[in-house]
C-alpha cells in the first residue's frame, strides 16, 4: 500500500512532520484529523452537540479530499477547523464508532492512485494496516502542552501550561481507551520521539526509514 502512515497523539508534532515530509518528497499530504473536525464543525453549525451526532446527520454531509485539501459540502472550511471548540468536538465525535465507520472510505479513497503521506490516530492500525511505511510520533506531555500553547487559536484565552497538560491527559485517555480504533502504535510502526528535536531532525529521522525509491525523491 503506497501510504506513509504517521500516527500519534495531539501535540506530538506529527502534523508538522507529515506536512514537511510530504513537501520534501513532493507527495500529497492528508490530515485525517480534519475529517473529524469537519464533522464537529458541521454539527456545531447545526446546533448539535458532538456526542449527539447521528447516522442521519452524517448522510447530510459531503466530505472529500481534492488535491490533498478537505472539502466540506464542496467548500474549504479554512480556519474554522482550527478553533479550540472544533478541536474538542472532534475528539468527542471520533469516539462514536459509526462516525469512524462513515469516514473510513473517505480516508481510503485519498490513496487510490499515488504515494501519499497520511497522518492521524489509526492510519497504520485501521485505515491502512498494510501501509508500507508506518510511524508512531509522540513527545512528552509537557512538550506537547507547550506546542499546543503556541497554537493560540486552538486553546482558550485563560489556558495555562498545567490546564493544557490536563486536557492532553484527558484526550489521550479518551483516544486510547475508546472501543473502536483506539490510539495505539502499530506493531510494525517505527517509534519516533520528537521531544527536544527540531523539525529538520525529525524529518531526517523519518526519511532514514523510508525505502530507497522514496528517499531518492528528495532530489526531485
Amino acid at each position: 500500500m503506497t501510504v506513509i502512515a504517521i500516527d500519534g497523539p495531539a501535540g506530538a508534532g506529527k502534523s508538522t512532520a507529515a506536512k514537511q515530509l510530504a513537501e520534501v518528497l513532493a507527495l500529497t499530504y492528508v490530515n485525517t484529523g480534519s475529517l473529524y473536525r469537519a464533522v464537529a464543525l458541521a454539527a456545531r453549525r447545526a446546533g448539535i452537540a458532538p456526542e449527539n451526532v447521528t447516522r442521519e446527520f452524517l448522510q447530510t454531509l459531503r466530505l472529500e479530499y481534492r488535491d490533498g485539501k478537505l472539502l466540506l459540502n464542496g467548500e474549504d472550511p479554512g480556519d474554522a477547523l482550527r478553533s479550540a471548540e472544533t478541536a474538542q468536538g472532534a475528539s468527542r465525535v471520533s469516539a462514536l464508532p459509526f462516525v469512524r465507520e462513515y469516514l473510513l472510505p473517505v480516508q481510503r479513497n485519498a490513496a487510490l492512485r499515488e504515494w501519499i503521506v497520511m497522518e492521524g490516530r489509526d492510519i497504520g492500525t485501521v485505515i491502512f494496516p498494510d501501509a508500507q511505511c508506518k510511524f508512531f510520533v509522540t513527545a512528552s506531555i509537557e512538550e506537547r502542552a507547550r506546542r499546543r500553547m503556541a497554537q493560540t487559536s486552538e486553546i482558550s484565552s485563560d489556558a495555562t501550561l498545567e490546564s493544557v497538560m490536563e486536557e492532553i491527559r484527558i484526550r489521550d485517555e479518551r483516544d486510547s481507551t475508546r472501543a473502536t480504533a483506539p490510539l495505539k502504535q502499530a506493531d510494525d510502526a517505527v517509534f519516533i520521539d520528537t521531544t527536544g528535536k527540531s523539525i529538520a531532525d525529525v524529518n531526517a529521522e523519518l526519511i532514514s526509514y523510508l525505502p530507497p525509491e522514496l528517499q531518492a525523491r528528495r532530489s526531485h
